[in-house]
């Protein structure tokens, strides 16, 4: 790495990452993609190594190494296999709830779990009617005595399937907008709730993203996270933190988009010369090597502010920046390195197309880019404000 921010323990543990995601996921990546299976050989080797360790405090299980070196572990995962990266950031997305809105009790029931890989994370807000609008979500939560009783659907859920933990969002009171939702954790085996059909989709083929129903699902009063209408600010902090996930996973995808176009670039010869030296060619490496770097500093600044403990009100413009420039960098990346490889490029028997197809949701969830450009000018009005009223005062 040009420019290296980790610790010797960090560096050292980054490289225990690298080496199992080399030797041992990336053999698997392209099977993963053709069968569409879930790769739970992947899950038990992160239990057996403590990989899910690094995105957890020590008081509950985990290695306590902060939030930097848990991005830098979904790159280096995610530059052989999305998919697999996508499994360690979607079991923080999991996580977050139990983290920033759970009760010791709850917390401590969990997270150790969660640590451990014993049990997989899934957060669970979109609905077929309610992206980017969560206000219009249509999935109730009614009190009944000590219980709630969920009624409704959520669409696009990672992990669904196969996640022995949910955080659902609900409206408490479906006439108050963002402040009558509320948020709660559902087990997968709590009667009435059901995943009705799993997606089929353009790539990270190996995740499970399905549709989740509730019919008259009863969860006890203490599965709720947090105060009834307080589930927005929740789950908006919750992207906050997430966010950098995907990105990472993007991040990862163009780094390895670019080493293997790279490496490509300096055996196939065309004109008496590897097509490395031809100055189309090498620009092209040069634009993709750059870009990659410029968005692994957002990304990585992102994570030493969180380690740092910066007030979470900072977080959020520099969480949207790291997912908007890392998802825009993987697509143009990972398209420029099937441009490099041809014909080559176009099909399954080269990783690139694979790149292509998973880059392409890294632009999507977790926040459109759309949206990503809304939360990031929305905060640069709010510091332009307060920069007025200061200079008033």
């Amino acid at each position: 790495m040009p420019w290296d921010v980790l610790t010797d323990e960090q560096r050292e543990l980054r490289d225990h990452v690298r080496t199992l995601a080399r030797e041992r996921i990336a053999p698997r990546a392209a099977e993963i993609d053709a069968s569409h299976e879930f790769p739970w050989d992947v899950v038990e080797l992160f239990r057996d190594q403590g990989v899910f360790g690094l995105l957890f405090s020590e008081e509950h299980g985990g290695t306590g190494t902060g939030t930097l070196l848990a991005l830098v572990a979904i790159e280096e995962v995610s530059k052989v296999c999305a998919t697999s990266g996508l499994i360690l950031a979607v079991q923080e997305l999991g996580s977050l709830g139990l983290k920033l809105g759970g009760t010791e009790e709850q917390r401590a029931a969990w997270l150790p779990r969660l640590a451990s890989g014993e049990v997989l994370g899934a957060y669970a807000l979109t609905e077929a009617g309610s992206g980017s609008d969560s206000a219009a979500m249509r999935t109730t939560a009614r009190r009944d005595d000590r219980e709630y009783v969920l009624d409704g659907s959520k669409r696009f859920i990672t992990n669904a399937g196969v996640a022995g933990l949910y955080t659902v969002f609900a409206k408490t009171d479906p006439d108050a907008g963002h402040a009558g939702i509320s948020a709660f954790l559902v087990e997968p085996d709590t009667p009435g709730f059901e995943v009705a059909r799993l997606e089929e989709k353009l790539g990270i083929a190996g995740s499970t993203t399905g549709e989740l129903v509730f019919e008259g699902c009863r969860i006890p009063e203490s599965n709720r996270l947090g105060e009834e209408g307080t589930g927005f600010k929740l789950a908006m902090r919750i992207l906050d933190r997430s966010r950098p996930g995907v990105a990472a996973q993007a991040l990862g995808i163009a780094q390895g988009a670019t080493d293997y176009a790279l490496e490509y670039a300096r055996t196939r010869e065309t004109m008496g010369k590897p097509i490395a030296q031809h100055q189309l060619i090498a620009a092209k490496l040069a634009d993709m090597e750059t870009t990659t770097e410029a968005a692994r500093g957002l990304l990585y600044r992102f994570g030493q502010m969180a380690d740092a403990g910066v007030p979470e009100a900072e977080l959020t413009k520099a969480s949207a920046m790291a997912k908007l420039m890392c998802g825009d960098v993987a697509m143009e990346v990972a398209t420029e390195a099937v441009q490099i490889l041809g014909g080559y490029g176009y099909v399954k028997e080269y990783p690139v197309e694979r790149f292509m197809r998973d880059a392409k949701i890294t632009q999507i969830y977790e926040g459109t880019q759309e949206v990503q450009r809304l939360v990031i000018a929305r905060e640069m009005l709010k510091e332009s404000r307060a920069f007025l009223l200061a200079g008033v005062a």
